[in-house]
């Protein structure tokens, strides 16, 4: 269980709005965020992950306090071990396809089979400027996984995505998902491109 208790500050908005959000992601749900740009869907998710801090409230996981303000708390992202699939994919530019899963593990199986599901098993010594906008987004959702995260943010996974390739990683994904039992996080434009995963829908549109 993740509890959400914070306020955040959208400088796009009215010179400073703030958002105040107040919610509880079961362990193992998906929850589909969606809503116009600018209203805080990405910046909830840097908050979570411990990108960027809160103005004020409290981060819970599993009992333990990721944030809180009053009493000074904010671990690192590297504590929180999360999955973040980056809306800009985040990629290290020196790294081979392997060796970005490489870094996130060393269980060669688990790696093996994550390059299959993501049709990278034969761009294994491709660097990010040698793939397609498509095979980056591949890669950076395949990266996220390969820690067998409990908590699996995404912003926009898809976007660079032809339908059918967006379909068949889905459907590779869904049982994925349930099987390492992560609650996952899911930011999109495009509501019915989710249908395929069960969740509650966020819904920011009326928030700001």
């Amino acid at each position: 269980m993740i509890s959400v208790d914070i306020e955040i500050k959208l400088k796009a908005y009215h010179g400073g709005q703030l958002l105040k959000i107040k919610r509880q992601f079961v362990s193992g749900s998906v929850t589909k965020i969606w809503g116009p740009s600018g209203s805080g869907k990405t910046t909830l998710l840097k908050m979570i992950a411990g990108l960027s801090a809160p103005r004020k409230g409290k981060i819970v996981a599993d009992g333990i306090t990721w944030f809180d303000d009053e009493q000074l708390i904010n671990l690192s992202p590297q504590k929180r071990h999360i999955g973040f699939v980056f809306q800009n994919y985040a990629l290290f530019p020196n790294m081979t396809v392997q060796q970005h899963l490489e870094y996130a593990s060393n269980d060669t199986d688990w790696i093996k089979r994550l390059l299959q599901l993501g049709q990278l098993d034969n761009f294994t010594t491709h660097k990010p400027d040698h793939l397609s906008g498509g095979q980056q987004q591949r890669l950076a959702i395949l990266r996220a996984l390969a820690t067998k995260p409990k908590l699996l943010l995404m912003d926009e996974p898809f976007s660079a995505l032809d339908s059918k390739m967006k379909t068949l990683l889905m459907e590779e994904l869904k049982p994925l998902i349930k099987q390492l039992g992560a609650t996952t996080i899911i930011v999109s434009h495009n509501l019915q491109e989710l249908e395929i995963f069960d969740g509650e829908v966020m819904n920011f549109e009326g928030l700001v």
